[in-house]
């Protein structure tokens, strides 16, 4: 079996000689139609942090079910599935309510498929609960595999604030890349409020506007704050979403929120922001992190995208090309979401 490997700090490779694994008791195993390539990938790989561990890489991931164990009820082979990307402990309270990505237990068992355990940039992918996987009934698994993060964590984000996002409210938006130009999606079919985009390059600026930003603003100008400010008033924004998370946009987003609203940090850009009780955010204002979203979330952006509300815009490539990806990721040259095709 073929499938892209992670080997340690900067060492990915893919490997022709996996053995096709056989499932058990309740796990399904998969043959993958696409796994997306995510900016969380070269955190571990650039990073390190996943250490010694030695797995598939891939944490979005769709394809059909080619095979299940003694256990498993409700999935026959042929089915088309989402696998939902971050794997709980499946018993403690928030795995109950269906956010096993705020499982009690996740920092004892990994973080999921793709993420210290291995995951779907392969033919096949071992599932290891039936309940981790989610129905996609008539959409194409290449097409939907980003859903499982690339829609799932902006929809989620954009849930906590949804009361907020009313028809006299502005939304920012901070970088049109893999989240983001979903993000934007989202805002236009679900909430009410005037969007406006921002990123550094002016093919990302159109392209949020094609995604339904009323307004665009280059982030890279050392006026980007007051031209924001100019378009919304005195009130300022209601809701600002971060997808870089750096230092920069951080602090772009504390200067446009206004007062009672939400600034919510999505990217792993690994920014700081330096709090001050008096001249910093305006009173009121919520900092979030969200991770990921809840499986019941995942059910949700299925029926967006089964409606035709949203859509990724996709490049495919084969997995022999994965570290081909991660180096155009790097240097910011990929549109949307790469999904590697098996």
């Amino acid at each position: 079996m073929k499938a892209v490997r992670y080997f340690g700090h900067k060492e990915v490779r893919v490997v022709n000689d996996l053995e096709k694994p056989v499932p058990k008791g309740d796990e399904v195993l998969l043959k993958i139609g696409g796994a997306g390539v995510c900016h969380s990938d070269l955190h571990i790989i650039d990073g390190g942090i996943a250490g010694d561990a030695v797995f598939t890489l891939g944490h979005e991931n769709a394809g059909w079910v080619e095979a299940v164990g003694e256990t498993v009820k409700g999935y026959k082979k042929g089915d088309a599935v989402l696998v939902y990307g971050p794997w709980g402990c499946g018993h403690c309270k928030p795995c109950q309510q269906s956010k096993e990505n705020y499982c009690d237990h996740q920092s004892e068992i990994g973080y999921g498929g793709g993420l210290g355990l291995n995951g779907g940039m392969a033919e096949y992918m071992l599932v290891p609960s039936s309940r981790l996987l989610v129905p996609i009934y008539d959409l194409d698994p290449v097409i939907a595999a980003p859903l499982t993060d690339a829609a799932l964590t902006p929809y989620s984000a954009i849930k906590r604030s949804l009361p907020k996002l009313m028809p006299d409210e502005y939304v920012v938006v901070i970088g049109v890349g893999g989240l983001g130009h979903v993000a934007i999606q989202i805002l236009r079919e679900i909430s009410g409020s005037e969007i406006i985009a921002c990123d550094v390059t002016e093919d990302k600026l159109e392209f949020a506007k094609e995604m339904g930003a009323a307004h665009t603003v280059n982030s890279k100008d050392p006026d980007a704050a007051e031209q924001i400010l100019k378009i919304i008033g005195i009130k300022k924004a209601k809701v600002v979403l971060d997808f870089v998370g750096i230092t920069s946009t951080i602090e772009l987003g504390s200067k446009v929120v206004g007062m009672d609203g939400d600034l919510t940090i999505v990217g792993l850009g690994g920014g700081y922001y330096q709090y001050g009780s008096m001249n910093g955010l305006p009173f009121g204002v919520t900092m979030t992190n969200p991770y990921w979203g809840s499986r019941t979330e995942l059910m949700e952006v299925i029926g967006l995208a089964r409606q035709e509300k949203i859509h990724i815009e996709i490049e495919k490539f084969d997995l022999e090309q994965a570290n081909e990806v991660y180096d155009k990721m790097r240097q910011g040259k990929i549109k949307g979401r790469a999904v590697l095709i098996p």
